[in-house]
């Protein structure tokens, strides 16, 4: 059985949807004009202000289910539990989920901004990718938000497990920008870009999961 979710006002989601693509953007023009802002600079330092080891490991923690190639296998092991409990098209759309990697990796090609450096903030995690926009934050909010939209669609799935995925994902979701800057890894504008992204990969996702495409046969 599946929960039949609340329609939304399409003028509404219209709206949202531009304002979020038209917010990206202009963050992208922003960071290209401006790659390294006093904004990133304030963010880094309040963020990073009270590090301690404890912490260090609780951030390197959350950023664990981001990095190559634990995602790809975290994505892998939830598309073959949906599969082998017949959710076939939820395993096949779980799968998708990993397009969104491909997406963020092209703009950070295209915008090619240098990651922070140990002169200017705390490093914790070296990284080689270009630093615009986050891919762990894009990956976070398409898969974690996707398996999010699941637990509550399938409501024959105990509820316990339900409300435990829902309940992970979320803090995951909500930890991970902070810690992609507490590590160093990452500049507030490329977290906040990774989260506009991601709401509209998750978007283009969840649209096509729960419209169908029919084929209808010629008259």
């Amino acid at each position: 059985m599946k929960i039949k979710l609340p329609d939304f006002n399409k003028g509404l989601i219209v709206y949202l949807l531009s304002s979020i693509t038209i917010g990206f953007l202009l963050l992208t023009a922003f960071v290209l004009i401006d790659p390294l802002s006093n904004l990133d600079l304030k963010f880094s330092g309040e963020i990073q202000e009270h590090s301690n080891h404890p912490l260090d490991m609780a951030m390197k923690g959350v950023s664990w289910f981001g990095y190559m190639p634990n995602a790809v296998f975290l994505v892998i092991i939830a598309a073959s539990l949906f599969f082998i409990f017949k959710y076939k098209r939820e395993a096949l759309f779980t799968i998708l989920t990993l397009l969104s990697g491909l997406a963020s990796s092209i703009i950070k090609f295209l915008v090619n901004r240098p990651r922070p450096l140990p002169s200017l903030v705390n490093i914790l995690e070296k990284t080689r990718q270009q630093s615009f926009p986050s891919g762990h934050v894009v990956f976070y909010i398409v898969f974690f938000g996707f398996l999010i939209l699941l637990m509550f669609r399938l409501s024959a799935i105990n509820k316990i497990v339900r409300l435990s995925v829902s309940g992970c994902s979320l803090l995951l979701i909500f930890a991970v920008p902070v810690s992609r800057i507490y590590l160093g890894a990452h500049w507030f504008t490329d977290v906040l870009g990774g989260l506009l992204l991601g709401l509209l990969c998750l978007y283009l996702l969840s649209y096509f999961y729960l419209n169908p495409v029919t084929h209808r046969s010629a008259k």
